[in-house]
């Protein structure tokens, strides 16, 4: 993610409205890798909170920033490509719109996520009644969400859930159909000119791509939106499977996504393995000389 933030940056040829809005994607990704990843394993693994209560409330509004960020920067992603191919003789989104559009979706992805920074504290109450272990508990705290009532968890939590995962990913499905639909028809098209051929094809290309990036997010999230709606609906279901197993094998499904984005633009981008292999040989030389 690093690699590929730092090549779209130095190429200036490669700075176009999708380029930026996936390094954006990868920026996303870089902070979710730096400040929930190992916060989250660690605090899984040893059943108590050790981090401190900033961390505890920093963590998870880390998270929802970053994830929030990651789906609406596939959500521009996916108006930019249907502008170019559906509605080429219309509105064109250039690079300005793509850093003002980014603004936006930081601003929004923090306003959404406030919530965590002011409902999760700490708290000894997990480890209070427990009737095994309980001197190696005693002065052990736990990190929740701790909300005035069921009903409000309940509402924020589901609102999420549509405004984090549902709505953007139908809203990017309707976009790549339209797109798919529309280089059909121009594929079919009999009278079309070599150099319009070459360009579908490269259209072609880069949309497998996207749509790749955005199937793939999907999916990697879903096991933990799954847990997430059977937690807080149904919370009693959890207790006949052993739940931080669950938990840790869903948030470990859903780390995967941080990673697929260089991986299907390297494998799908001949000039990103290039500048790969040479920003790898600059970093060895200057390794060496030093």
């Amino acid at each position: 993610n690093l690699c590929l933030i730092i090549l779209i940056r130095r190429r200036k040829e490669a700075q176009n409205v999708t380029n930026i809005l996936i390094a954006n994607l990868s920026l996303s990704d870089v902070l979710i890798c730096i400040m929930c990843i190992p916060v989250t394993v660690a605090y899984t693994l040893m059943d108590y909170w050790i981090f401190g209560e900033a961390m505890c409330k920093i963590s998870s509004f880390i998270q929802s920033i970053s994830v929030t960020v990651s789906i609406f920067s596939l959500v521009l992603i996916a108006i930019e490509r249907y502008q170019l191919i559906v509605n080429p003789r219309g509105w064109k989104p250039n690079i300005s719109h793509a850093y003002w559009g980014i603004l936006f979706i930081w601003g929004f992805s923090l306003v959404i996520s406030i919530p965590f920074l002011i409902f999760h504290q700490l708290t000894d109450e997990p480890f209070k009644h427990l009737a095994f272990h309980s001197d190696f508990y005693k002065n052990k705290v736990a990190c929740i969400e701790a909300w005035p009532s069921v009903t409000e968890r309940l509402i924020f939590t589901t609102s999420l859930l549509v405004f984090q995962y549902c709505f953007p990913l139908g809203f990017i499905f309707i976009c790549y159909l339209r797109i798919f639909v529309c280089l059909r028809r121009r594929h079919g098209k009999i009278d079309r000119m070599r150099e319009n051929e070459s360009r579908l094809s490269e259209n072609k290309r880069i949309n497998m791509m996207l749509i790749s990036i955005v199937v793939t997010f999907a999916a990697c999230w879903l096991p933990l939106n799954i847990f997430n709606v059977v937690f807080d609906w149904n919370y009693e279901a959890l207790m006949s499977c052993n739940h931080n197993l669950a938990f840790t094998v869903c948030h470990l499904v859903a780390m995967i996504s941080t990673c697929i984005n260089p991986i299907f633009y390297g494998f799908l981008n001949k000039n990103f393995q290039k500048d790969l292999i040479v920003l790898g040989h600059h970093c060895r030389c200057s390794a060496s000389q030093e």
